[in-house]
């Protein structure tokens, strides 16, 4: 049997073997042309942890045929990277590059002119998003690909296969129940799963796995699936409901049953939507109880985190409720990808020597430290994107502010 871990193995040798990411190397997928054309250059995939990044840059590799090298960004050192590039020279290889938003401005001035010579083929990963952490240098020099996390039927689809392509690692016979146990206890890393199928079946080789087996192993508790496989969901869904409809009873009953199921990391993450979404302005004072809650939780971890838990649902869902925030984000957002992504007027533009450039006006230096001036751009000056709700002290007066910050203006106009 050879000693290399399953995860190594199960590793996708051609685009067909990648789990997900069907709009990078689907049919139709931008990263598929480009290997069928042979047409190569310079990329960086952003996403969550354990979606495939890695693979998807050593398949691009292999596809190639290229000689493939890593450097890490915030752990390897300029004279590291000169080596790589002395070969990269000489025989053509392709430089991936680990938590590319980390490096640093001397690696960088060194790197970006072999790339832009095309002496090196780049392919930058991350799980931040590029466009706010990576340097602008770097991105103008490379196309930047977002992988989507991995659906649950894809990494289920992937998982129940594994066993055929691999018979004599994992002998054991895992039901449908087991395997969608392990999709859920992974958090959708492919890496995770891998190595939870491996360990069950160095527990039991050979052996019939049960839902109940598998969970001794891995140490997770099993979710209460309904027949349709989704009642871990609808449950977070009737939770949030419960809240957003202020029945205080049903929000604990629903939150007693996320507690059974152990996962304090889904339900602080549902619990922080909440705030912001259905709390919102109408009880501002919510989100740094939030925070508050979830330190303690992470703290204490469970049984005892039950107790935060349960004190701030009962505050949410008696809380007024407000998704004025929530609804004045999304119209903004609307414009934007219906073409409203004006040009910024000159004199918000913070440079001094800017070319037709108006005088800033200088709130603090005025009566009421408001003044009348355009902020929005040219198209978007009639726009209102936040309507105060009436549901509370807090939200409406900050709507009798927006109404006496409207009269000092219209007064200014006359």
């Amino acid at each position: 049997m050879n000693d290399q871990p399953l995860a190594h193995k199960a590793r996708p040798r051609s685009l067909d073997d990648v789990v997900g990411q069907d709009h990078l190397v689907g049919p139709e997928g931008i990263i598929r042309r480009m290997v069928e054309r042979k047409r190569f250059f310079s990329l960086i995939l952003y996403g969550p942890p354990g979606i495939g990044k890695t693979t998807i840059a050593r398949v691009v590799a292999d596809e190639f045929g290229m000689n493939t090298h890593t450097f890490n960004a915030s752990t390897d050192n300029k004279a590291q990277l000169k080596d790589i590039v002395s070969q990269a020279k000489r025989y053509g290889s392709l430089l991936v590059v680990d938590e590319i938003h980390r490096m640093k401005k001397d690696i960088q001035d060194f790197l970006l002119p072999e790339v832009e010579a095309g002496n090196v083929i780049l392919i930058g990963l991350t799980t931040n998003n590029p466009y706010h952490s990576v340097n602008p240098a770097v991105r103008s020099r490379t196309h930047i690909l977002k992988l989507l996390p991995v659906s649950e039927d894809e990494l289920f689809s992937f998982l129940k296969k594994l066993p055929e392509r691999f018979p004599d690692d994992l002998t054991a016979n895992f039901s449908d129940e087991v395997f969608r146990y392990v999709v859920r206890s992974s958090n959708l890393d492919i890496r995770t799963a891998i190595n939870m199928l491996e360990i069950i079946e160095i527990a039991h080789p050979g052996a019939d796995v049960t839902l109940e087996m598998a969970e001794k192993v891995v140490l997770t508790p099993a979710f209460e699936l309904d027949k349709d496989e989704d009642n871990y969901y609808n449950i977070l869904s009737a939770f949030q409901k419960s809240i957003r409809g202020s029945d205080v009873d049903a929000s604990l009953h629903y939150l007693a049953r996320l507690i059974k199921m152990e996962d304090l990391e889904s339900i602080l993450r549902r619990m922080s939507v909440i705030a912001y979404e259905d709390v919102g302005l109408a009880n501002p004072a919510i989100f740094p109880r939030m925070e508050a809650c979830a330190r303690a939780c992470e703290r204490v971890g469970f049984p005892e985190a039950r107790i935060p838990l349960a004190a701030l649902v009962v505050e949410m869902a008696l809380s007024p409720k407000s998704n004025s925030a929530n609804k004045a984000i999304d119209k903004a957002l609307k414009d934007l990808d219906e073409g409203g992504m004006k040009k910024v007027p000159n004199h918000l533009v913070n440079v001094e020597n800017f070319e037709d450039k108006e005088a800033y006006l200088y709130p603090h230096d005025h009566d009421s430290h408001i003044v009348r001036q355009q902020y929005l751009p040219d198209g978007l000056t009639d726009r209102r994107y936040y309507d105060p709700a009436q549901t509370s002290k807090f939200e409406r007066a900050l709507a009798e502010r927006l109404s006496a910050i409207e009269k000092v203006l219209q007064k200014k106009r006359d």
